[in-house]
């Protein structure tokens, strides 16, 4: 039985949407509600193949409009010059939004940047809060035994080496450290048996942290990456409840399966409406598009046992 729903077979948005004709794709956006309207915080490449950030908006969470100019990014850190940045997820923790990215320098390689916002118009950089070569950072929603909390996923070579999920805390969102790894890849003829990585900003329930990642399966033909869950614990979110044998999301339609990088189904969020129930998860698609699946909470915790 399938656990999420597609709303439909086709995007929810693609880059001709955005204004000017000047995108080539829009995928893996950050997606948060406020004040009653969805916005989703998109990687959008431009022609030169450069990605910026770009606002989608929407009041019923089906139709979406694009702003007519991407966010007004702050400058870099001085000390990490960034070239691309890509893949926000939106924490809200108190009265702030809290973007953790991938913040990559083309000499350098990718670490995790950070920036806030209260009002997704003004956005205030921190300090770049990562080694090189991490990424897929996940900030929990409060923090735990006092200090704030992320998961992450150091690696290698991203072509060849497998990656797996850790976990860091800090007291201030600049020094990070405590690392404890999380999950490890599933070898054998898994679909997450090459690469894990976090998704959406873990959603608490009573049973646990309910835990969206992306896994990854290498083939003949490349990569393909699909959706899972697993359930951390509440007080020490590096000891794994259970974990789901099954994707719950996966390419099947062309415009999963067709892009930049096909046979890619990517998320970097999960929704869960007011009424506590509903979930809406805004995934990239072949890097070039977005769509939409959908399910129940209590669905998505089941499916960790199963």
């Amino acid at each position: 039985m399938r656990v999420l729903t597609k709303y439909g077979t086709t995007p929810v948005v693609s880059p001709e949407d955005v204004p000017g004709g000047k995108a080539m794709q829009v995928f893996n956006p950050g997606a948060i509600k406020v004040n009653g309207e969805y916005l989703l915080m998109m990687d959008v490449a431009d022609l030169s193949g450069c990605y910026k950030f770009w606002i989608a908006r929407s009041q019923d969470g089906y139709s979406f409009k694009v702003d007519d100019a991407p966010v007004a990014w702050p400058e870099s850190d001085p000390d990490f010059e960034e070239q691309n940045r890509y893949d926000p997820r939106i924490t809200k923790i108190d009265d702030t939004y809290f973007l953790m990215f991938a913040s990559r320098n083309d000499d350098l390689g990718v670490r995790m940047g950070l920036v806030s916002t209260k009002d997704f118009v003004s956005f205030q950089r921190h300090s770049t809060c990562s080694e090189l070569n991490n990424r897929n950072g996940v900030l929990f929603p409060e923090k735990i035994n006092g200090l704030y909390a992320r998961l992450e996923r150091p690696m290698g070579n991203p072509h060849s080496d497998p990656a797996n999920i850790w976990m860091s805390y800090s007291p201030d969102l600049v020094f990070w450290g405590k690392q404890k790894p999380v999950m490890q890849i599933r070898q054998g003829e898994f679909w997450d048996a090459q690469k894990v990585g976090g998704g959406a900003v873990p959603i608490k329930t009573p049973e646990g942290w309910l835990n969206i990642y992306h896994g990854v399966e290498k083939t003949c033909n490349g990569f393909i990456y699909r959706l899972g869950v697993s359930l951390l614990d509440l007080e020490d979110p590096s000891k794994v409840i259970a974990r789901g044998k099954n994707c719950i999301l996966w390419p099947e339609y062309d415009f999963e399966n067709i892009g930049r990088s096909g046979t890619t189904v990517f998320t970097c969020n999960a929704l869960l409406e007011e009424d506590g129930e509903r979930v809406k998860i805004y995934y990239g698609a072949a890097d070039s598009y977005i769509g939409l699946a959908e399910g129940k909470l209590s669905d998505l915790v089941r499916a960790c046992y199963e």
